[in-house]
């Protein structure tokens, strides 16, 4: 009997040493919606995030997490830097509006340009008193891809409007700087 307990302790005593000195690298990060994210596998963070990660080290201790809730928490300033609810300073509101805008942007300019191509060719068909019916339906064709081409830049733009209003009034919420979404 004495054996067998002997033989326990040999087996469960690098055991107690190894819990103890456990530690492990936990990675943190906040989505693009402000769910707050964790892993152990640096692998598994989407690469838009992996430049806001945050490397927390877990040792066996507890950790001590407070209760408050982020409707509930200051906005931080670490090393003069204000940040939102979440933890977001102005580069990242900044990097998380500028596909947007620039979408506008694009979208706004090849609008402008389908538009009047559209407009030009409706006038130059319009002008014209003399069709042949194939030269009516290649105009037909040519208005019809035309009109397809302004629609899809006003989906674009409306899109990029609708985003744009949600990132302002998610700034709102998690009291980010207004002049970050500028």
């Amino acid at each position: 009997m004495f054996n067998d307990i002997k033989k326990l302790i040999i087996v469960l005593l690098p055991l107690i040493f190894t819990v103890s000195a456990y530690s492990a690298d936990v990675y943190k990060w906040v989505d693009k919606d402000g769910v707050v994210n964790f892993t152990e596998d640096y692998s598994k963070i989407p690469p838009a995030y992996r430049d806001r990660v945050e490397e927390l080290i877990i040792t066996g201790e507890t950790p001590k997490m407070g209760l408050s809730t982020p409707s509930q928490a200051p906005v931080v300033e670490k090393e003069g830097v204000a940040k939102d609810i979440y933890g977001r300073d102005e580069a990242s509101w900044k990097e998380r509006v500028r596909p947007w805008k620039d979408q506008l942007k694009q979208a706004t300019a090849n609008y402008e340009i389908a538009n009047n191509r559209y407009l030009e060719r409706l006038e130059e068909l319009s002008g014209k008193e003399q069709l042949s019916p194939t030269q009516y339906k290649m105009g037909i064709t040519e208005l019809h891809r035309l009109n397809e081409e302004v629609k899809k830049y006003e989906a674009q733009i409306a899109e990029a409007k609708e985003m744009l209003e949600k990132f302002s009034k998610e700034a709102e919420e998690t009291k980010a700087n207004p002049d970050w979404l500028k």
